[in-house]
């Protein structure tokens, strides 16, 4: 049955991830993020954070992704470039299925992810 989702509502409920780098656990990351339901073969997500994540993939499809405050740098891999991105609130892209991609949000970056699963993690300097 469909519902309506109060992002903001769901957002004050979570402690934003505060200096997330390479070596934060996926425990830490998830605490700072929320399913808001079930899509396809994934989920939707949100949560907010500053640092650098670690690099990751799906290689169960593309990922959406939108920027609902603050700004982040998206640097997605493919096999022949490496894209970066300079996003802001409001702004969205699609990552393309099985690149790698990472943020980077020094300054703090709140996201909306309609993410498949399952989710590949590295933290080698170039997982390709």
């Amino acid at each position: 049955m469909p519902k309506a989702i109060d992002i903001n509502t769901v957002l004050n409920t979570l402690t934003p991830l505060r200096n997330r780098d390479l070596d934060t656990s996926e425990e830490e990351a998830s605490a700072a993020f929320a399913n808001l339901h079930s899509f396809n073969n994934g989920a939707v997500f949100t949560g907010s954070f500053d640092g650098v994540s670690q690099w990751e993939r799906h290689r169960g499809g593309d990922e959406l992704v939108h920027i609902l405050k603050g700004e982040t740098s998206l640097t997605i891999l493919s096999a022949k470039s490496e894209d970066i991105l300079n996003l802001k609130e409001g702004m969205m892209t699609v990552v393309p299925q099985g690149c790698w991609h990472r943020f980077h949000a020094p300054d703090g970056v709140t996201v909306l992810t309609v993410t498949p699963q399952p989710t590949d993690h590295s933290t080698e300097k170039d997982p390709r």
